[in-house]
Protein backbone atom coordinates (compact mmCIF):
# COMPACT_ATOMS: atom_id res chain seq x y z
CA UNK A 1 0.00 0.00 0.00
CA UNK A 2 1.24 3.17 -1.38
CA UNK A 3 1.09 5.95 1.53
CA UNK A 4 0.33 9.91 -0.28
CA UNK A 5 2.46 12.89 1.54
CA UNK A 6 -0.68 14.51 2.76
CA UNK A 7 -1.25 11.04 4.69
CA UNK A 8 2.29 11.19 5.86
CA UNK A 9 1.40 15.20 6.60
CA UNK A 10 -1.73 14.25 8.64
CA UNK A 11 -0.20 11.22 10.33
CA UNK A 12 2.88 13.96 11.72
CA UNK A 13 5.18 11.61 10.20
CA UNK A 14 7.84 13.22 7.69
CA UNK A 15 6.68 14.11 4.17
CA UNK A 16 7.79 15.97 0.87
CA UNK A 17 5.84 19.45 0.47
CA UNK A 18 7.19 19.50 -3.31
CA UNK A 19 4.07 16.80 -4.01
CA UNK A 20 1.81 17.62 -6.67
CA UNK A 21 -1.58 16.93 -4.53
CA UNK A 22 -0.37 19.08 -2.00
CA UNK A 23 0.70 22.02 -4.20
CA UNK A 24 -2.77 21.55 -5.65
CA UNK A 25 -4.63 21.91 -1.93
CA UNK A 26 -1.92 25.00 -1.17
CA UNK A 27 -3.25 26.62 -4.76
CA UNK A 28 -7.30 26.10 -3.94
CA UNK A 29 -6.34 27.68 -0.44
CA UNK A 30 -4.64 30.45 -1.99
CA UNK A 31 -7.65 31.09 -3.98
CA UNK A 32 -9.40 31.58 -1.07
CA UNK A 33 -7.57 33.92 0.85
CA UNK A 34 -7.33 35.69 -2.30
CA UNK A 35 -10.94 36.30 -2.35
CA UNK A 36 -11.11 36.71 1.23
CA UNK A 37 -8.59 39.38 1.19
CA UNK A 38 -10.05 41.25 -1.99
CA UNK A 39 -13.24 41.39 -1.27
CA UNK A 40 -14.64 44.72 0.52
CA UNK A 41 -15.78 44.34 4.17
CA UNK A 42 -19.16 44.46 3.67
CA UNK A 43 -19.27 41.93 1.04
CA UNK A 44 -17.22 39.69 2.79
CA UNK A 45 -18.72 39.62 5.96
CA UNK A 46 -16.64 37.64 8.88
CA UNK A 47 -14.90 35.41 6.59
CA UNK A 48 -14.65 35.46 2.57
CA UNK A 49 -17.17 32.79 1.70
CA UNK A 50 -14.58 30.59 -0.27
CA UNK A 51 -12.23 30.88 2.54
CA UNK A 52 -15.46 29.46 5.07
CA UNK A 53 -16.06 26.73 2.68
CA UNK A 54 -12.33 25.82 2.69
CA UNK A 55 -11.78 25.85 6.76
CA UNK A 56 -11.99 23.37 9.12
CA UNK A 57 -15.12 24.67 10.86
CA UNK A 58 -15.95 28.38 12.11
CA UNK A 59 -17.84 28.91 15.31
CA UNK A 60 -20.31 31.01 15.07
CA UNK A 61 -18.99 34.87 14.97
CA UNK A 62 -15.59 34.05 14.30
CA UNK A 63 -14.15 36.57 12.48
CA UNK A 64 -10.90 37.09 10.03
CA UNK A 65 -9.87 40.29 8.90
CA UNK A 66 -7.53 41.24 5.62
CA UNK A 67 -5.22 40.37 4.51
CA UNK A 68 -4.44 36.93 6.06
CA UNK A 69 -2.79 34.09 4.53
CA UNK A 70 -2.98 30.31 5.57
CA UNK A 71 -1.19 27.14 3.87
CA UNK A 72 -4.07 24.92 3.80
CA UNK A 73 -7.27 26.00 5.26
CA UNK A 74 -8.77 22.65 5.97
CA UNK A 75 -6.43 22.72 8.65
CA UNK A 76 -7.82 25.65 10.62
CA UNK A 77 -10.59 24.99 13.40
CA UNK A 78 -12.66 28.30 14.77
CA UNK A 79 -14.28 28.93 18.07
CA UNK A 80 -17.52 30.80 18.26
CA UNK A 81 -16.49 34.21 18.92
CA UNK A 82 -12.60 34.04 16.81
CA UNK A 83 -10.66 37.10 16.40
CA UNK A 84 -8.04 36.81 13.82
CA UNK A 85 -6.82 40.22 13.53
CA UNK A 86 -5.24 41.92 10.33
CA UNK A 87 -2.20 39.97 8.70
CA UNK A 88 -2.41 36.69 10.42
CA UNK A 89 -0.39 34.04 8.90
CA UNK A 90 -1.41 30.38 9.77
CA UNK A 91 0.62 27.57 8.24
CA UNK A 92 -1.89 24.40 8.90
CA UNK A 93 -0.17 21.71 7.64
CA UNK A 94 -1.35 19.99 10.91
CA UNK A 95 -4.37 20.93 12.75
CA UNK A 96 -4.71 24.32 14.54
CA UNK A 97 -7.59 24.56 17.08
CA UNK A 98 -8.56 27.52 18.21
CA UNK A 99 -10.60 27.98 21.31
CA UNK A 100 -13.89 30.14 21.69
CA UNK A 101 -13.58 34.03 22.36
CA UNK A 102 -9.27 33.95 21.34
CA UNK A 103 -8.30 36.73 20.06
CA UNK A 104 -5.56 37.25 17.78
CA UNK A 105 -3.35 40.32 17.93
CA UNK A 106 -2.67 41.74 14.49
CA UNK A 107 0.36 39.82 11.97
CA UNK A 108 0.17 36.87 14.69
CA UNK A 109 2.06 33.57 13.09
CA UNK A 110 1.54 30.12 13.38
CA UNK A 111 4.09 27.79 12.18
CA UNK A 112 2.90 23.98 12.07
CA UNK A 113 5.75 23.00 9.80
CA UNK A 114 8.95 22.54 10.64
CA UNK A 115 11.81 21.69 8.07
CA UNK A 116 14.28 18.78 7.76
CA UNK A 117 17.59 19.72 9.92
CA UNK A 118 19.91 18.61 6.93
CA UNK A 119 20.88 20.24 3.75
CA UNK A 120 19.77 17.46 1.77
CA UNK A 121 16.56 16.68 3.77
CA UNK A 122 15.54 20.59 2.99
CA UNK A 123 16.59 20.27 -0.36
CA UNK A 124 13.98 17.36 -0.95
CA UNK A 125 11.56 19.09 0.78
CA UNK A 126 11.22 17.02 3.87
CA UNK A 127 9.10 18.79 6.28
CA UNK A 128 7.16 17.51 9.75
CA UNK A 129 3.79 18.81 10.73
CA UNK A 130 3.11 19.54 14.50
CA UNK A 131 -0.62 20.69 15.41
CA UNK A 132 -1.26 23.70 17.34
CA UNK A 133 -3.81 23.92 19.90
CA UNK A 134 -4.87 27.38 21.62
CA UNK A 135 -7.85 27.11 24.59
CA UNK A 136 -10.69 29.27 24.92
CA UNK A 137 -10.47 33.23 26.14
CA UNK A 138 -7.00 33.56 25.51
CA UNK A 139 -5.49 36.51 23.72
CA UNK A 140 -2.48 36.52 21.71
CA UNK A 141 -0.35 39.60 21.27
CA UNK A 142 0.23 41.15 17.62
CA UNK A 143 3.49 39.92 16.28
CA UNK A 144 3.68 36.86 18.58
CA UNK A 145 5.11 33.37 16.79
CA UNK A 146 3.75 30.41 17.99
CA UNK A 147 5.55 27.05 16.60
CA UNK A 148 4.26 23.80 16.22
CA UNK A 149 3.74 21.55 18.97
CA UNK A 150 2.47 23.94 21.12
CA UNK A 151 -0.76 24.43 23.16
CA UNK A 152 -1.82 27.37 24.72
CA UNK A 153 -4.18 26.80 27.53
CA UNK A 154 -7.12 28.49 28.66
CA UNK A 155 -7.30 32.42 29.64
CA UNK A 156 -3.60 32.63 28.62
CA UNK A 157 -2.13 35.60 27.58
CA UNK A 158 1.04 35.71 25.18
CA UNK A 159 2.65 39.36 24.94
CA UNK A 160 3.21 40.74 21.95
CA UNK A 161 6.51 39.61 19.90
CA UNK A 162 6.51 36.68 21.83
CA UNK A 163 8.05 33.64 20.37
CA UNK A 164 6.56 30.33 21.61
CA UNK A 165 8.30 27.19 21.88
CA UNK A 166 6.44 25.60 24.37
CA UNK A 167 3.31 24.69 26.07
CA UNK A 168 1.87 27.62 27.87
CA UNK A 169 0.04 27.04 31.40
CA UNK A 170 -3.98 28.29 31.18
CA UNK A 171 -4.08 31.54 33.00
CA UNK A 172 -0.50 32.23 32.50
CA UNK A 173 0.97 35.33 30.95
CA UNK A 174 4.49 34.55 28.52
CA UNK A 175 6.33 37.09 26.93
CA UNK A 176 9.77 37.11 25.12
CA UNK A 177 11.77 34.83 22.82
CA UNK A 178 11.37 32.35 23.80
CA UNK A 179 7.99 33.01 25.87
CA UNK A 180 8.78 32.56 29.75
CA UNK A 181 5.84 33.39 32.15
CA UNK A 182 5.92 36.41 33.97
CA UNK A 183 2.58 35.69 35.76
CA UNK A 184 0.08 33.50 36.49
CA UNK A 185 -3.47 34.36 37.69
Amino acid sequence: MTTSERMKMAAGEWYTCLDQELEALRVAARDAVFEHNGLPPRQRGDIGPALRSLLGSTGEGARIEGQFHCAYGFNLFLGDGVFLNAGCTVLDTAPVRIGKRTLLGPNVQIYCAEHHREAAGRQAGLEIAKPVTIGADAWIGGSAIILGGVTIGDGAIVGAGAVVTRDVAANTTVVGNPARPVRQR
